[in-house]
Formats: C-alpha cells, structure tokens, sequence
C-alpha cells in the first residue's frame, strides 16, 4: 500500500511514498501529512474470522491487511513489545461499566497511559528499519503527557537512534513529569518548555519542515523523524484497538456481529478519533464517533459549528492537561478524506495564516455523519470521578481524561446502543485531581497516591512508586527560542 500528502505535492516529493518511508520520513509537501491512499476492508468477513483471536494475532492480520512493506518476523518482534504488559496477549482490557456502557482500558503497559499501545511497537520497527538502512536518526517528539513518556520508553538505549522530547514546562502532572525527567539512557535529551504543548508541537512541526534545520543534522549524519501522530506509524496502532473492543464485546455476549456501537474518545489531537475514523470508513460498524473534550473545546466548535478558530482564544489548563491542545494536528487527515487535497491545503493554510477557517454547511454535514461532539467542565469530570469510584456496587477509578466521556454519554446518546467510552490513562498518573474528587486533600502526587490506595484499596504500580525515588537526569527549562540550540548541543 502506498501512502500520499494530505495538501498535494509540491514536485519536490515523491507522489506516494511505502509505509516504511512513511514513519522514517512523516514531512509531507506543503507542511502536510501522510495517509494510506485507500483502507483495507475490515468488515462482516474480516471481523467474523478473528471474533476470537488474542490482540496480538488481529493486529498483525491489521498491519498485514495495510500491506506495509515491513517483514512478518519484525512485525512479529514489534508486537511482541505487549507481552510487557500486565496481562500476556491483552493489552487492551474491556470493562463493564453499566449495562450498555463499557470502558476500554489502553493504559495497561509500562508509562500507564493509551500511547504506549502505539508506541512500543512502533519504536522497535522504526529504529530496526534506521538500523538496517544504516541510518542514524534524531526522533523527536512534543508531548502534553502522555507521548513523551512512552516515546522515550521504546527508544532507550536502542541503536542509531536519538531522542528530543520536548514537554509544558508547567503542563503536566508530577508523575508524567518524574516519567520523563528521570530517563538516564545517553541517548535520551528531555526539555521543558516555557510555554504550553501548542508551542511544543509548533516548534517539531516548525523543525521538521525546516530545511536548514534537516541540513544541520545531514552534517552531523543524523535525518529526521518523529514520535507524535504526525507519524502514520503511530496512527496505524490507533485503529487496531477500536477493532479488538469491538471483537470483545461480541465474545461478552453484549452485541452480535454487525450490531452497532458508539464510541465515546476524550481527544485532544485526535489521532485516538481518527483511529476510529479509520476503522468506521474500513467497515467497523460504529454508529457514531463521540469526541469528548475539556474547556479547550476546540474540536466541539468543529464538529458542531464547522469552526475551527484559534484566534484571541488562549490555552486554558484544566484538570485533564493530556488534552489541554488547541491545534490538533490530525483533523488535517480527517479534512483529506472527506474533501480531498486542494481544499485541505487550503484550509491548513488559513489556519496558519488567519488562525481561523470555516466548512461549508456541506461539509459539516459530512463531518457530521460519523461524529458529534461535547466539552466536559474540570468539575463536571470531578463529579463523574467521584461518582463511579464510590458508588457500593462496582466501583470503578477513572482519570480526569476519562470522565470527560460521560456527558458525551449523557447527551448525545439517544438510545440503548452499546457504549465504548475509551479510558487513556491509568488514575495513577493524575491522583492529585483524583484525590480532590474524592474530598481527599493531598499536597503532592505521591501523598495523593498513597491515600487513594488507602482509602479504596488499589495497589499503586510499580513502575509509578519507583518514579519518586529516582535521580533527575534532566532539569532544563528553555524558552521556544532556545530549543533549536539545545537539540544541536545534544547532538
């Protein structure tokens, strides 16, 4: 299969480019992004022949579906990254909830949140590829929280490879934070930055389209790649779980094959939607894609008004900081399948020049067709929390960015058809505002931990315990301007 440019090509470009050239390579003409020139047909047959097959078996038969030119024994290695972790051959684990909504756990692997599904397997086939190519790569990635963390985790210590990781200062929780600053490996470089993860991810979006920049690091034999979902190859991993949830609950008895379903994903730059996206337009039978957000309620205004305007609008921190984002860099991919490359182009273009751009009243309409959309209130999410965790019969704990999903619940399904509310982040990694929910006070994540686990006997994670007593490796903070400079020092 063969991937091509969401804005067109600029003659400089291949036309369409391998899926291997694809993640090795993501800059596309224009500033654009990489996508699959068609999808592989996931419907009725597909999905009646892996009803009860493990997570690791459906997504290889996915990748081998997509026809990516990577071999059956690196696949097989780079999926082999899930037995790591908590339960062997279910990385993904479908909870009921109520009688017709059910939470999808991707949290379950080593950072405790949904972009270690991506990933891990992804790192293994990207660096193996640098590494057979002889090439030497810098990978780079902006994070809100969550990327930043599991990007470092699959790249450690992992040969031609570096990493720039580059996160909100003042944008994280305590945990997310110690996950990233405490990575010893020499081949890591972690940077907080003055600023918010808009101006992380301009400053990689600006990087990886600047030539100068490519040069620099042609003469230090290092090319360009990165970890966010500007990468297809994190895109990729995105759709599989949508199809495993699916599978699951026909193997719960809670649907028959092509029933429908909701999904309900708390979003922030969108790749978890367009996973879905993805998986609907192959022939997943998902009645609606229901986008949950925060007080940056960005995507509500685009989904129900067909407005995407940045302009006098400021980044708002609220209690779900994962999804505290106001450029959400995969709608663009989203734009291209429904309208096609010229409009996209012209779209993107306004909104980096007029930072506002409007569809047609034909165009919402399409956009309507598979999605809707609400905004949850930092206090809204408390109550949800609260709620769920405390209630006598089935207790259940969910992080901030979870509890968006309910009100989507609440006011845009009309009926009983199942419910699959995607759940991105272990409480862990957020127990500060948990802990609020709950009427526990706590001075600091740790207290917070510890008290939560106390009061609704949940053992604390290894691998988030250990996070407070390690050594900080990396304390530098720099200004947007500054981080050209550090990268080059690094390298």
């Amino acid at each position: 299969m063969k991937f091509i440019e969401t804005r067109g090509n600029d003659a400089r470009h291949p036309k369409s480019v391998s899926f291997s050239e694809a993640i090795l390579n993501p800059s596309a003409s224009f500033g654009g992004l990489y996508v699959p020139q068609s999808l592989p047909d996931v419907s009725i047959s597909f999905l009646s022949e892996y009803i009860y097959s493990d997570y690791k078996t459906l997504a290889f038969a996915i990748l081998k579906a997509f026809e990516i030119d990577i071999n059956d024994d690196l696949i097989n290695e780079a999926l082999d990254r899930y037995d790591e972790f908590d339960t062997l051959n279910m990385p993904v684990e479908v909870k009921r909830l109520e009688d017709n909504i059910f939470v999808s756990e991707l949290y379950h692997g080593p950072t405790r949140a949904f972009k270690d599904i991506a990933l891990q397997p992804f790192g293994v086939i990207l660096s193996s590829l640098a590494k057979q190519r002889g090439e030497k790569y810098l990978i780079m990635a902006a994070t809100s929280g969550d990327t930043g963390p599991a990007t470092l985790e699959t790249f450690k210590n992992r040969e031609n490879i570096k990493v720039v990781c580059l996160y909100p200062a003042e944008g994280t929780s305590d945990v997310q934070r110690l996950q990233m600053v405490t990575e010893d490996a020499p081949n890591l470089k972690v940077l907080g930055v003055d600023g918010d993860f808009d101006d992380t991810q301009s400053a990689l979006k600006s990087l990886l389209n600047s030539d100068e920049f490519k040069t620099q690091l042609n003469k230090k034999g290092l090319k360009l790649s990165a970890a966010n979902s500007v990468n297809f190859g994190r895109i990729i991993f995105q759709i599989i779980y949508h199809i495993y949830s699916y599978l699951d609950l026909i193997r719960k008895g809670k649907i028959t094959l092509g029933e429908e379903i909701y999904l309900i994903v708390p979003s922030g730059n969108f790749g978890n939607a367009l996973g879905a996206y993805y998986a609907k337009v192959a022939g997943l039978p998902i009645k609606k894609i229901l986008i949950a957000s925060n007080a940056n309620n960005i995507l509500t205004d685009f989904i129900t008004k067909g407005e995407y305007d940045l302009r006098n609008r400021k980044l708002i921190k609220t209690k779900s900081p994962a999804m505290d984002i106001l450029k959400s860099s995969n709608v663009e991919r989203l734009l291209f399948d429904k309208f096609g490359a010229a409009r996209t182009k012209e779209l993107m273009e306004d909104l980096d020049t007029k930072e506002y751009y409007k569809l047609s009243k034909s165009e919402l309409s399409k956009i309507q067709e598979d999605f809707g959309a609400v905004f949850s209130s930092d206090e809204e999410g408390q109550r949800v929390i609260a709620k769920y965790a405390l209630r006598e019969k089935n207790p259940y704990l969910m992080d901030p960015h979870t509890a968006t999903c309910f009100k989507a619940y609440e006011e845009l399904v009309e009926d009983e058809t199942p419910v699959v509310v995607y759940s991105t982040a272990e409480w862990t990694k957020f127990s500060t505002t948990v802990a609020n929910a709950l009427g526990i006070e706590a001075k600091n994540d740790l207290e917070a931990l510890e008290k939560i686990s106390k009061k609704l006997k949940l053992p604390i994670p290894k691998v988030v315990k250990e996070l407070f007593d390690k050594k900080i490796v990396h304390d530098s903070i720099v200004s947007k301007e500054s981080i050209k400079g550090e990268i080059l020092n690094f390298i």
